[in-house]
This record gives C-alpha cells, structure tokens and sequence, in this order.
C-alpha cells in the first residue's frame, strides 16, 4: 500500500472546507437564475431538513436574489438539528417546524404558490413498514389537497423502474415501472398520490425520478472512495450506477417548475454517464495510492436511469464524473466532514 497522493496534485479547483463546499453547491448559473427569473411568487420547500434540503433553498435564496426578485423562500421540516435551522434562517430563509403526517399542521401551513415537496423515508423500512407506507404516500395526499392551487415539483426515485442493462443507457420517462420491495412500492405510491390529485384537481405537478444526488460529504462516490481509502471490500454485485453532482440536481429541480403539467409530468433527474462501479473503484485506488478489493460477480442489469430527456428539457449537468471523482477523492484524503449517510445503492433486494 502506497501513501496517498497529494490531492492538490489532482483535484486543485477542489473546496478545502465546508464554508467553501456550501458555497459552491449554492452559487446560482444563468439555469437557476432564469428559472427563478421567471417563476411567480414565494417559494416553499417541504422536508427542507435532508440531505438535499439545506442547499436547495439556499441555491432558490441567492437565485431569486440574483434574478432581482423579492421572493419569500420558506424551509419546512420537523428540524431535529436546530443548527440546520439557524443555518437557514442566518441565509434568509424562512422557517417553519411542521409534522407533515399531522393533517392539521399540514393546512396550517402558508398559502404559497409553488411548492417543492423532499420528503419521504427510506432507511429503517423493515423495522417499521407502516410509517414508510404512511410517509411516502398518505403524506403526498395531504399535501397534495392542501396545494391544489400551487405549482408542485415533488421528488421520487429511479427505485420504481426495474434492473435494467447498462447498454440500453438506463430506465426512460415511458418504460414500465416494477418497483423492487415495499420502499419502491411506497415512492410508487408517492407518484400515484401526485398523479391522482393533479389530474382531479388539475394542480401542475412534475415528479422528478432521481439517481443519485452526491457532493463531497455523502453519495454513491463518497461511500465508494470511503471504502478504497479504508481497503474495505466493495461489493460489485450492483455493477452500474449513475450520479448527479447535488448543485446540477438542485438546478435542475428549480427548472422543472416551468414544465409542470396536469396530469403530471415526469422527468427522470440524472447524470449523463453510466458508470461501472469497478472503474470508479480504480480510478479511486490511482488517486488514493491505495488497491482496491472486490467481492461478487458482476451483472449487467442495475438500477439506472437515462437522463437525456430531462437534459432536454431542464439543461445539462455542469459537472462530469471525472470531475466529480477527483473532487471526492481529495475530500477524502483530506479527512473532509461526512455527514455518515451511506445510500446502500448495492442493495438488489429493495429492502432498505
């Protein structure tokens, strides 16, 4: 084992500490900017405390500032950690501290005009199946009733589609859904609530399927370098995976406000590569100075999903995989903040 590389020496553009990490996923391009430019009145982010929450309202804040538009952005979540809540609050986001299972809390909520729906539960599901059940797809009911007269842009998942071969460039927008296990049937059932109340209450809705938002604290590259950098076996079962840098899923959230539709339009938000999770794997190990080690045989069918019609539609992703490795890469060397939430994107059975 060899000593690791100096990350400058590959990754030089890459932040050396959070302040500059937080900047650089919120700092608005001309695709934020003219989609705030053009969208009409506040702003309201519901489940704003996840992973993607925090730099998504930040990146709507210092869009709609930069567009010229006076703009409340209002970050919804039951805020466990009260520092992302002053963090929010300190960048002129609004907050507001709601258990959106309780019905009432949910239409005590604001009259606000487009709403990005993020929550959902995933990890823990075999424990409890019943508030993932209730979660992802009684919560999109009430919130779907309670903003029927707002524009809805709400996350799901390429969980929903089937394995498919990584030559057949992922799972498209039309292709037919067979969700894996009971979290996959319960995001299916999130985009059927959507559905259902777009198409009765004529609400422009756009439901984006996402694989995988990453940055430099948490993502598929992250756990995957983690595990070159600490010589830990890594499964190649699930031989594919496609990644989306978190400020080009972010960008591209906002840009789907201007393509909702009744019934709801569905946009699958992703990368524009497949990659094979043995080469990343070795291009961590050349980075690293580290060889990495495998387990399990290698099949052609993952759960991949094909971003070129929201490309189309929405813009194209800023950052590569080349650069989004080398970045990851020097993060980790460097012993960067990790917010400790593996994706356990390996998992083949759909139990989470």
């Amino acid at each position: 084992m060899t000593s690791t590389p100096d990350p400058a020496s590959y990754a030089p553009d890459v932040p050396t500490s959070v302040a500059q990490l937080e900047d650089l996923l919120t700092a608005p391009n001309p695709i934020a900017v003219s989609a705030m430019a053009e969208l009409n009145g506040d702003l309201i982010l519901l489940g704003v405390g996840g992973k993607m929450g925090p730099t998504l309202a930040r990146l709507a804040r210092r869009a709609s500032d930069a567009a010229g538009v006076s703009r409340r952005v209002i970050g919804v979540s039951r805020f466990g950690s009260p520092e992302t809540r002053r963090t929010l609050e300190a960048e002129g986001i609004e907050t507001i501290a709601c258990d959106l299972l309780d019905a009432d809390s949910v239409a005590a909520l604001p009259d606000v005009p487009n709403v990005i729906y993020m929550t959902g539960l995933k990890f823990g599901l075999s424990e409890n199946p019943s508030l993932a059940w209730a979660m992802n797809c009684y919560t999109p009911a009430l919130v779907a009733r309670r903003f029927r007269a707002s524009r809805l842009v709400a996350f799901s998942t390429g969980n929903v589609y089937p394995l498919t071969s990584a030559a057949s460039g992922g799972s498209v927008e039309t292709d037919p859904l067979k969700p894996n296990g009971e979290y996959a049937m319960t995001t299916l059932g999130r985009e059927r609530m959507f559905e259902h109340f777009s198409r009765v209450q004529g609400t422009r809705t756009t439901l984006l399927r996402l694989n995988y938002a990453t940055e430099l604290r948490y993502g598929v590259l992250v756990d995957l370098a983690l595990d070159v950098l600490h010589d830990r076996p890594i499964d190649v079962t699930m031989s594919y995976v496609n990644v989306i840098w978190l400020a080009d899923a972010n960008t591209l959230t906002l840009a789907a406000f201007a393509h909702g539709a009744s019934p709801a339009r569905i946009i699958n938000l992703a990368g524009g590569e497949i990659l094979r999770v043995r080469e990343v794997c070795e291009r961590f190990g050349e980075l690293l100075g580290r060889r990495p080690r495998f387990t399990g045989e290698e099949s052609d069918l993952a759960l991949l999903n094909n971003g070129r019609g929201g490309h189309e539609l929405l813009g194209r992703p800023s950052v590569d995989a080349d650069q989004m490795i080398r970045w990851t890469a020097a993060w980790v060397a460097r012993g960067g903040e990790n917010l400790g939430k593996p994706t356990h994107f390996q998992v083949r059975s759909g139990k989470y």
